[in-house]
């Protein structure tokens, strides 16, 4: 197998996994975190998860490239394995919706309310809000849109790790490959 690929899937399927794992046991906090807070966590654990981007270049950079990387090249490495993270973690978010019966949309949108109205949200800006989150619920709902809107929660997160790397490990005497 070409390296590169075998280094894409391999840190791609390791940090989209690790992304969904990590992010699905953080659903257990849903309820004591307000929206912006799990959106918050949720990058959060994106970017640290995805360091696996950093390392797979660095493995393939001492391993194959004998130390030695361009940034194009190491960028492009970067791209395809946040690209490989971005699809396991939309694939895998899909098992994980199937085998919950589709249920995180309720509980999102509710604990959203539950917020709101905790915040003091009431009469039209309340109704405002209700309509709004069934909007969301009816859009989620078509995987079309859920889908790609689930890559693209990943994809920004992958690019800047990407580019981040890329830069560092362009100079041979960024961590140095041992002998």
């Amino acid at each position: 197998m070409n390296p590169i690929l075998r280094y894409t899937a391999t840190y791609g399927l390791l940090s989209g996994l690790a992304t969904c794992a990590v992010l699905i046991a953080g659903f257990t906090l849903q309820d004591y975190l307000s929206a912006v807070h799990q959106l918050w966590f949720g990058y959060l654990v994106m970017l640290v998860i995805l360091t696996f981007i950093f390392v797979g270049m660095k493995r393939y950079r001492d391993v194959e490239r004998g130390g030695v990387i361009k940034f194009l090249p190491a960028l492009g490495l970067g791209l395809a394995i946040a690209a490989a993270a971005g699809v396991a973690y939309a694939l895998l978010w899909e098992v994980y919706l199937a085998l919950t019966n589709y249920s995180f949309m309720d509980a999102y949108t509710a604990g959203i309310l539950r917020h709101a109205k905790a915040a003091g949200l009431s009469g039209d800006a309340l109704a405002r809000k209700v309509a709004e989150l069934d909007a969301m619920r009816v859009q989620y709902a078509n995987p079309l849109y859920r889908i790609p809107e689930t890559f693209m929660e990943i994809l920004p997160v992958g690019l800047v790790v990407a580019l981040l790397s890329a830069t560092a490990l362009r100079f041979p005497k960024f961590l140095p490959a041992r002998r």
